[in-house]
């Protein structure tokens, strides 16, 4: 019995249906002025009438300057790109579904040639680019912010935000996991900086709160603000927080304290311990320390694992990716009993690339 997984919640002011979401996934679909447009619309629908309850975007930049990581990734820098969100938000509130924007700063995490990266420091990312999404060979080495960028940055993250809720949006999501910008800032060998901005986890975790507040600041008190974390990075999967479960209070406890709706963690598995064999799980260290709603992602697709996740109240949601990639209707499928496709890895390419009856 899937009871959690189809039992209500209500996540701020969002009254949500069931307790699946769907992951934030990286799609390059966009036109190349960064435009969402009629094929992304059908895409974030079919999620919809599968019964997904809330849907989360892939990372969408905030600004022309220099937060886009790969070519044919969405905008919402300006009114034009905002605007051309309409039609996706639209498809799925048809549905009865809500979705967030996920708002994302490359960093130093550029897959293309149109500006010169920016990142705490002046440190080029290990490993390689993803080729998956359009990258080949290694990253290059960025350049180290100063205080004016920084507060340029804060107030990027904060305008996207207002321009996402006059869109239609039901919220947005503050993309500090993964490897990009703002978690840059939080990973101690990719901030070395002596400011305010670098040094103790404290300082490191700055800049997150403080584009927090200042989305606050904008969208009010009622808006739906989440906020994504992690260790691993797209580009070092396996990293851990150097001082491990005093990190994870540390973390936490601060941004619970800039007002999100909700924390989202993600790892490789959701359900392992996030530091030693007998530590807790990352998500159980975020509803300990944040107290506020948790989704939970990482190899979650099997409904059994997801089931005893929310029932073992590790988390108050799960998000599936890949394994809705191949499986739009998971949530419809797995309330009917019916049997899941199993993961094809052609579908992590931009659904540009896949025929219409293909992109399920």
């Amino acid at each position: 019995m899937n009871t959690n997984l189809f039992s209500a919640f209500q996540l701020g002011s969002l009254s949500l249906p069931n307790r699946v979401v769907l992951s934030p996934m990286t799609r390059t679909s966009a036109e190349s002025n960064g435009l969402a447009n009629d094929r992304m619309a059908r895409y974030y629908a079919r999620f919809a009438k599968g019964g997904f309850g809330l849907i989360i975007t892939e990372g969408i930049y905030p600004d022309l300057l220099n937060s886009q990581s790969y070519m044919n990734q969405p905008g919402i820098a300006n009114k034009e790109q905002a605007e051309s969100w309409r039609p996706v938000i639209q498809a799925v509130h048809r549905e009865g579904k809500r979705i967030i924007a996920q708002l994302m700063h490359a960093g130093a995490l550029v897959q293309h040639d149109g500006f010169t990266p920016i990142a705490p420091s002046a440190i080029k990312p290990i490993g390689t680019m993803l080729e998956d999404h359009g990258g080949s060979g290694e990253f290059t080495i960025p350049r180290a912010m100063t205080i004016t960028e920084i507060r340029n940055v804060i107030d990027n993250f904060a305008q996207a935000a207002l321009r996402a809720k006059q869109a239609g949006f039901d919220g947005v999501e503050v993309h500090a996991a993964n490897g990009y910008l703002l978690d840059q800032f939080i990973t101690d060998y990719t901030n070395l900086r002596t400011d305010d901005y670098g040094g103790t986890t404290e300082k490191r975790i700055r800049i997150v709160l403080e584009v927090l507040g200042a989305i606050r600041d904008v969208v009010g008190p009622e808006y739906t603000v989440g906020v994504r974390i992690s260790q691993g990075k797209v580009n070092d999967i396996h990293h851990k927080w150097a001082n491990g479960i005093e990190d994870a209070k540390i973390i936490f406890q601060r941004l619970s304290n800039a007002s999100p709706t909700y924390t989202h963690t993600t790892e490789y598995k959701a359900f392992a311990p996030a530091f030693t064999d007998d530590s807790p799980t990352l998500t159980e260290l975020a509803k300990k320390y944040g107290g506020l709603p948790v989704i939970a992602n990482g190899k979650l697709g099997e409904p059994v694992t997801a089931e005893q996740l929310l029932a073992a109240n590790q988390s108050d949601f799960v998000a599936i990716g890949t394994s809705a990639l191949v499986n739009s209707d998971w949530v419809n499928k797995v309330k009917e009993g019916t049997g899941l496709n199993r993961f094809d890895h052609r579908f992590l390419h931009p659904i540009a690339t896949l025929r219409d009856d293909e992109v399920v």
